[in-house]
């Protein structure tokens, strides 16, 4: 599979995120100069480097868990939050509990 270089410097960024922290698809786009946290998504999406390249550690700008292998509900989902939960990242009524977790400059 060819990776592009936008692809690239998405992984790059996600690839920094420390265990048991997470950071936002908006936070990744602002990191890697991209105006677009969507583009970031679609990029994660087609990530064949998981879990080297850790997206799970990705999530929305509310804070809620976001998507994961595409998929916005379900069993991708689910494993997302376990994945996060195993790393002690856990959401409660579907948001973030600790935002301390999270490493974005201004949240």
């Amino acid at each position: 599979m060819a990776v592009t270089d936008f692809q690239k410097r998405v992984y790059a960024a996600v690839s920094r995120i420390p265990k048991g922290r997470v950071s936002t698809y908006k936070g990744i786009a602002v990191r890697i100069g991209c105006g677009s946290p969507r583009a970031v998504g679609q990029a994660l999406k087609k990530n064949p480097f998981a879990p080297e390249v850790p997206c799970h550690r990705v999530i929305a700008s509310d804070l809620t868990i976001g998507g994961f292998q595409g998929r916005q509900a379900g069993v991708a989902i689910r494993r997302k939050e376990a994945l996060l939960a195993a790393e002690g990242v856990y959401f409660s009524c579907g948001r973030l509990v600790e935002r301390g977790r999270l490493i974005d400059k201004g949240g």
